[in-house]
């Protein structure tokens, strides 16, 4: 009995052992895809080349020559947007993307509020 108990804690113990020595896969995400003007409902994100970009929202009355500013960085599957704010200082934002595709931009916050845009013409 008792070397039924040892052989059992070892089995789990090399179970545990063998499942967490797994290597985690990141998700990569093709960042030249992100490139250009997204729209959700009224939302707009437009991601220039060189890590800059704009957003506005039309139900607030503000134009894409209004938009605010932000710098945006993709590292495999984390999108940053750093907003630079008009009275100085800026606002960090970090999301995990989940879709990204030459139409379609899905992406989630760490709160679980999931994002999801539509390609647009430049």
């Amino acid at each position: 009995m008792k070397n039924t108990v040892s052989y059992l804690t070892m089995f789990l113990l090399v179970s545990i052992l063998a499942v967490s020595c797994e290597p985690i896969e990141e998700e990569f995400f093709e960042e030249t895809l992100l490139i250009g003007k997204w729209q959700s409902g009224t939302l707009f994100y437009k991601y220039l080349g060189g890590g800059t970009g704009a957003t506005w929202d039309t139900v607030d009355d503000v134009t894409e020559e209004e938009a605010q500013e932000f710098t945006w960085t993709l590292v495999n599957a984390e999108l940053t947007h750093i907003h630079i704010l008009e009275i100085g200082g800026s606002v960090p934002k970090v999301y995990t993307l989940t879709e990204l595709t030459s139409t379609s931009l899905k992406y989630h916050d760490d709160f679980g509020v999931e994002f999801s845009f539509t390609k647009v013409t430049i």
